[in-house]
């Protein structure tokens, strides 16, 4: 299915999408979110996709933020239903049970760094630039920003980020953990597959609940989150993965994940 805003693509078991609005450095707007809803719908319910890789279209930006003449537009009412309305959809990369990699090829700003938060794993191009400019504009990161991203580098720098509403560059988002690797823009694609065919060779249904336990954990109690692991893993030791794995081992082979 072609869409208007995004492009997508299924291949060896990867789903590529791309923010496809290079004009606006792929800006997001209603129609965008509606069009990314629907692709996530699809690959959650698609067996043949184990891992999404996301980047923007264009030399410049992954995406700059949200479209900043529609959100002009909006009244307290449907600024609010805009807002929930993108919460529900980013929090879908969350709730896949699929890991989803960010490949930040230039300007993550807004609600662009908050969908980048949202994925499981973020590599960064050089020439990236990140933050959560909405302070300048006298609002705040609406897509939850604010929640996710103290919870990957600190309260502290959480604070300075959002409140002081600065880009930070790719390096400087390596050494506080917003992003994981750094490579040279032209590295980044080659970089990022890689990384996924690493996580498509593992075990899918210890993956999606090891993905599944480390964002249902952050919201518990420690004691509380360590009785849910010992739930998921009496889950998975019943696996025939597992018993393929313990057995492969023996064998000094590669394992055979069936996703059973």
């Amino acid at each position: 299915m072609a869409y208007e805003n995004l492009l997508y693509e299924k291949k060896d078991q990867i789903a590529y999408l791309t923010f496809n609005r290079p004009k606006v450095l792929n800006a997001l707007n209603h129609k965008t979110m509606v069009e990314l809803g629907e692709i996530l719908t699809d690959a959650r319910n698609d067996a043949t996709v184990r891992v999404l890789i996301l980047t923007g279209a264009g030399e410049k930006s992954f995406i700059a933020g949200a479209d900043i003449s529609e959100l002009a537009q909006c009244d307290p009412v449907s600024g609010r239903e805009t807002g929930l309305f993108g919460q529900s959809v980013i929090h879908m990369f969350e709730t896949l049970g699929k890991p989803s990699i960010a490949a930040i090829n230039g300007f993550a700003l807004g609600g662009g760094c908050e969908l980048a938060l949202a994925c499981s794993i973020r590599l960064a191009s050089k020439s990236a630039r990140l933050g959560q400019p909405e302070v300048k504009l006298g609002i705040m990161p609406g897509y939850g920003g604010s929640q996710r991203l103290p919870r990957l580098v600190g309260k502290g720098m959480a604070h300075e980020m959002i409140l002081a509403g600065d880009m930070i560059n790719a390096a400087e988002a390596e050494r506080i953990g917003l992003v994981t690797h750094v490579v040279p823009h032209d590295e980044l694609e080659i970089a990022t597959q890689e990384l996924a065919a690493k996580l498509i060779k593992g075990p899918p249904m210890a993956i999606e609940r090891a993905k599944t336990t480390i964002n249902k954990g952050l919201s518990m109690e420690l004691e509380e989150a360590l009785e849910y692991v010992k739930t998921q893993i009496d889950v998975l030791k019943r696996t025939e993965d597992h018993r393929e794995a313990v057995k492969a081992f023996l064998e000094k082979r590669e394992p055979v994940f069936r996703g059973k």
